[in-house]
């Protein structure tokens, strides 16, 4: 008899049969479950990186051709602040190429009241003193042109020239332009103490005080010679002496 040695030696030994391999479905599902994290990180971080530089580039924003500064007491209605935009770009050029003529009204409202306001006067102020600083705006349109003139001395002369001190800056009301009051501005509807009020935007705009910003050495705002062309088609007809 053949010992139980031998018998085991001499068996008919049959591997295991392999595992079918695995289907793309399984593929994916086990590279999903080792690398989800590292996918879902990566796309955080992508997000965030595309955001930034959206923000940063203007990407998909309407870059302006022109900048407005209104500085006063009162806000400007939506209604009027977007016909005045409308009739600066009625005038302008496209001036940064891109196919359209765009202007930006900045609205910066201060007071000397030391009222409730005193604090959103305050944080208007420091907003215009970066808009100054950064020479984003050329024109102006202003309630009070002397004080802020005297204020800022930032405003040209009759001649385009930067206003030296004691020189009256070029100032002309709206209705004094022939250029702007010949536009329909519209009509405006504001809500005050919950009575609905609509007025015209043109009468608004008519009492306001446009001018524009000299610079001084090197510094200037974008599109310097479409700017003064815009200027000179502003103010054709009025008085600027």
């Amino acid at each position: 008899m053949a010992s139980l040695y031998l018998n085991w030696k001499l068996r008919d030994v049959k591997p295991d049969p392999l595992p079918p391999d695995p289907t793309p479905r399984q593929k994916w599902r086990n590279w999903w479950h080792y690398h989800k994290g590292m996918v879902i990180a990566g796309a955080v971080v992508g997000l965030a990186v595309l955001d930034i530089a959206h923000s940063a580039l203007g990407l998909g924003q309407v870059r302006p051709d022109y900048q407005v500064a209104y500085v006063g007491e009162n806000a400007l209605p939506d209604a009027t602040a977007a016909a005045i935009e409308e009739a600066f770009a009625a005038l302008g050029s496209d001036a940064n190429g891109d196919g359209q003529v765009a202007v930006q009204l900045h609205q910066y409202l201060i007071s000397d009241a030391m009222d409730e306001n005193a604090e959103y006067s305050y944080a208007n102020q420091i907003t215009l003193m970066g808009d100054l600083e950064d020479c984003d705006s050329y024109f102006f349109l202003l309630e009070d042109y002397e004080t802020f003139q005297a204020d800022y001395a930032l405003l040209t002369g009759a001649d385009g020239i930067l206003a030296e001190a004691g020189e009256a800056p070029c100032c002309v009301r709206w209705d004094d332009c022939p250029a702007l009051a010949g536009q329909d501005l519209g009509t405006y509807t504001q809500t005050i103490l919950g009575q609905e009020i609509r007025g015209s935007s043109q009468d608004l705009a008519g009492s306001l005080y446009l001018a524009r910003r000299g610079f001084c050495e090197d510094r200037t705002c974008d599109h310097m010679d479409a700017c003064g062309a815009l200027w000179d088609a502003l103010t054709k007809g009025a008085d600027l002496s």
